[in-house]
């Protein structure tokens, strides 16, 4: 008898794992410190660039190779959750990435910050899979793992602004090497606390021989795409070796797909995307983080070199951004998710985000941050945190427990992929509009505060230009969650159990149709 064996009505589906909430303490944890290092290094880039002599043309890598090894590695690292058991993998994860900061953090030269950043991407790989199938499988009471991913949700999506806060107090006041330093800690508590609390259930894992040429071109497609991505923020969309890797990557993930529907075990199992709930997940929530990410930076720019705010008042100004998905994930989405489907969570609140990103298109040089910008962040914010939460909780319902860790990984590809196309994208239309607008305008410009005026006004009008894109691009979300996703309301189902088998269970959990 499975986990999910027959209960009475109303009962508590976890009810025999008394530390499961202790758990999602320590999870939650280690879901921010990796959210929080995704924003905090970006912060710290201009100190740590100037400290360790890394040239304007290899400072980019600071980022990239963080992004090429998570992205790459995550579908893999879900795979090796499902083998090892999700546990081992999570703490596992946790010592890497908290060994990877502390080399970070000592870094002396260019080349030891970017290896350190790539061994953060490949532990956080393994990390990142691991935490979120370790909900999905400890957490199956409708209510229960309602707030669970209510309190995930909203760290997934404020723990980013939070990032900022905390990377400007450390850079401003202490110095760039403890925006790596302050994962150690994180890690430790993390660590110690799932090692000693954290019961995961039994006979959720999948032992099945590795399939090593879905690894092999799962990681290669993938780091072709981000580094495709990446590669055209910087050298354009024309350029020769962009275009080769994107032709890589499709014919690498091309290949990938055929690998996966022939061989026995295979890395990626078919099953877990052609269901339309899940494959609308993850395509609706990477299109919602193309918006997301491209606004994060567009705003940290504007507000530092348009306005003249410090690193740490940019920080603060994202606050109402992080209020809004906090509210968004625990108040909306997780006290409405047990009755409401989850179309009508995601769609509106990707709605109410679009809003929010359209009050961003009138930005102007001189606009006022209570009357334009914190409505905005707010409606953002809200938004997303609704949407998110559902989504979260979907992308792994009504998955085998052998294919949670999977199931998890392509919830964080999708965003990592999205994060990559979202930067590239936008800003490559901010940049060309900026260029644009100054090549019209600066003619009437005679003195230097005047060419000054128009650089400004056209940094502003490629953020709004770019902006509108971003409104379309969650317009576009709204609508495949209205339409692909068809989970209907809450109710007596059958839930897959270790065995492959299910078990009719008379607590209420989402109907995931298949």
């Amino acid at each position: 008898m499975s986990e999910t064996a027959l209960k009475a009505p109303g009962a508590t589906a976890n009810s025999g794992d008394a530390n499961r909430w202790k758990a999602l303490v320590f999870i939650a944890l280690a879901q921010l410190m990796v959210v929080l290092d995704a924003t905090i290094v970006n912060i710290a880039l201009p100190s740590a660039q100037q400290d360790l002599g890394i040239s304007d043309g290899n400072r980019q890598w600071v980022i990239t190779a963080y992004a090429l090894a998570f992205g790459g590695l995550l579908l893999f690292g879900g795979r090796i959750a499902d083998l090892w058991g999700r546990k081992r993998a999570f703490v596992t994860g946790l010592t890497g990435f908290a060994a990877a900061s502390a080399l970070g953090g000592a870094a002396t030269t260019g080349a030891m910050m970017f290896g350190a950043r790539a061994l953060q991407g490949v532990f956080g790989a393994l990390l990142a899979p691991a935490a979120l199938s370790l909900l999905a499988v400890m957490f199956t009471d409708a209510k229960e793992r309602a707030k669970a991913f209510g309190i995930y949700g909203a760290i997934a999506g404020g723990g980013g602004a939070v990032g900022l806060i905390l990377g400007g107090f450390l850079t401003e006041y202490l110095d760039w090497r403890w925006t790596f330093f302050v994962n150690v800690p994180f890690a430790i508590v993390a660590a110690l606390g799932a090692y000693f609390v954290i019961r995961e259930p039994k006979g959720g894992r999948n032992r099945s021989p590795l399939d090593i040429p879905g690894v092999i071109l799962s990681t290669l497609g993938l780091v072709a795409l981000v580094y495709g991505f990446t590669r055209a923020a910087s050298d354009g969309w024309g350029d020769t070796l962009t275009v080769s890797m994107f032709v890589a990557s499709v014919v690498l993930l091309l290949a990938f797909v055929l690998v996966e529907s022939r061989v026995k075990a295979p890395l990626l199992p078919l099953r877990v995307v052609r269901d339309r709930n899940r494959g609308g997940v993850y395509l609706s929530l990477g299109l919602a983080i193309i918006g997301m990410f491209g606004l994060f930076l567009f705003l940290t720019y504007y507000l530092q070199i348009v306005k003249g705010y410090s690193p740490v008042k940019t920080g603060f100004a994202f606050l109402p951004m992080i209020v809004g998905m906090i509210t968004g994930s625990t108040q909306i989405g997780a006290r409405l998710m047990t009755r409401t489907p989850a179309r009508l969570l995601m769609g509106p609140g990707f709605l109410v985000a679009g809003i929010g990103m359209l009050l961003l298109t009138q930005m102007e040089i001189g606009s006022s941050y209570a009357a334009l910008l914190l409505p905005a962040m707010l409606l953002l914010g809200l938004g997303m945190g609704t949407a998110f939460m559902p989504a979260m909780s979907l992308a792994t319902t009504g998955v085998e427990p052998r294919d949670a860790g999977v199931a998890s990984a392509m919830v964080n590809t999708s965003q990592q992929v999205g994060g990559a196309i979202g930067t590239a994208l936008l800003n490559t239309i901010a940049a060309s509009a900026k260029t644009s607008y100054i090549k019209d305008h600066i003619a009437g410009a005679a003195s230097k505060p005047q060419q000054q005026l128009v650089g400004l006004q056209g940094m502003v009008h490629g953020y709004t230009t770019a902006i509108w894109f971003a409104v379309g691009i969650l317009g576009l979300a709204a609508l495949i969650a209205f339409t692909f996703i068809n989970a209907g309301r809450p109710g007596s189902t059958t839930v897959a159990t270790g065995d492959g088998q299910g078990v009719e269970d008379e607590v209420p959990v989402p109907v995931v149709a298949h």
